[in-house]
């Protein structure tokens, strides 16, 4: 739903007001469409350790992802919602790849009919994957995607727990068939149900993806480098 962050600076210290005198908008950059159903605060108005988060992403980024905007209608739920994604995406143990995550909430966010999810970690997907099409097929198909016997093992757990499928203990026996423990299956379970909330939000509160997000890590970059020059 969001581009990644690391560092959390302030993040879990004591709200204060911001001073800064940008402000956000309803409006996207580019069309008169708004970005979401909810009226987005001024950034003015929102605690200091959001709006620090806020401008370290858009700095790291480019751009700020919609999600920051639209949850920072409900800052308490802005710093929990932030605080689990950032403990599941970012734990450094498991034999996840950033590139698995971020395949896992593709395809569970396309049974969950959320646009936002699927365009923004497509394209997080593609850019750790270096892989451009992986996601796409994904989206058009899984079963039918270029995808290796692990990956569909990791795909089919997810995808059970996406459909609240009766978890047996042949889904775990599959699973330790290609690598993955007890703990890996906790962490494709945690994400796949994360972001079945998160799909949930996205969906109600109409997100719409930034437009930066569909042609992030399509071109590799010496390609681009080279289209520049």
């Amino acid at each position: 739903m969001l581009l990644p962050f690391t560092g959390l600076g302030s993040f879990w210290g004591r709200p204060q007001t911001a001073t800064w005198t940008q402000t956000y908008s309803t409006e996207s950059g580019s069309a008169a469409k708004p970005i979401g159903r909810y009226p987005i605060p001024n950034k003015t108005d929102l605690p200091y350790d959001i709006v620090e988060l806020m401008e370290e992403v858009e700095v790291k980024t480019g751009f700020l992802p919609n999600v920051f905007k639209v949850m920072s209608h409900r800052p308490a739920e802005f710093r929990a919602f932030f605080a689990y994604y950032n403990a599941i995406m970012n734990k450094e143990t498991g034999n996840l790849s950033k590139a698995d995550k971020e395949l896992i909430i593709v395809a569970t966010s396309i049974v969950n009919r959320c646009p936002y999810c699927v365009v923004a970690h497509g394209a997080l997907h593609r850019i750790y994957s270096k892989k451009p099409t992986l996601a796409d097929q994904v989206t058009a198909n899984w079963k039918l995607a270029d995808l290796s016997d692990r990956d569909l093992a990791m795909l089919e757990f997810a995808l059970a727990i996406c459909h609240s499928d009766n978890i047996t203990e042949e889904h775990f026996r599959k699973l330790e068939a290609h690598g993955f423990d007890r703990e890996d299956a906790w962490d494709i379970g945690a994400i796949s149900a994360f972001f079945a909330m998160s799909n949930r939000i996205a969906h109600f509160a109409d997100i719409k993806p930034n437009p930066e997000f569909y042609i992030m890590g399509r071109i590799p970059k010496d390609k681009e480098k080279t289209k520049s020059s």
